[in-house]
């Protein structure tokens, strides 16, 4: 099994609805998408799938975000725009992305940085 992982980085704001601190009121941050994907086959020049083309998938997600407020986007007009939430939303789109481009390929985790010491994964149940 091969597993590659990427990473990008956009500029956010975001406030988190129902929250009892500093991050109810609108904050920005530099945010991290890493994304983790494998699979067992190569293909014919000894490939998983191009780096390349793992990094459009992932700035086309990225490029959602980037310098907007989050609280703006659906879905996060309706939810919070918590690591939490954003992993599982990027998780989902990059399952649909690569569905329609690589289908071998699967897609292992997303993992969102608010900052250089947090973050959250998602990973989708094994069971």
């Amino acid at each position: 099994m091969y597993t590659l992982t990427i990473d990008e980085t956009f500029a956010a704001a975001h406030q988190l609805r129902g929250y009892q601190g500093k991050c109810e009121n609108l904050h920005g941050h530099t945010w991290k998408a890493e994304l983790s994907v494998s699979g067992e086959e190569l293909n014919n020049i000894g490939l998983l799938i191009d780096f390349q083309e793992m990094k459009a998938v992932l700035r086309e997600i990225t490029g959602m975000f980037d310098h907007t407020n989050i609280n703006e986007t659906a879905p996060f007009d309706r939810i919070n725009p918590s690591s939490e939430n954003l992993s599982k939303f990027f998780y989902d789109e990059a399952v649909k992305r690569f569905a329609a481009k690589s289908p071998g390929l699967r897609v292992n985790s997303a993992t969102i940085w608010e900052s250089s010491t947090s973050r959250c994964t998602y990973t989708a149940s094994l069971y």
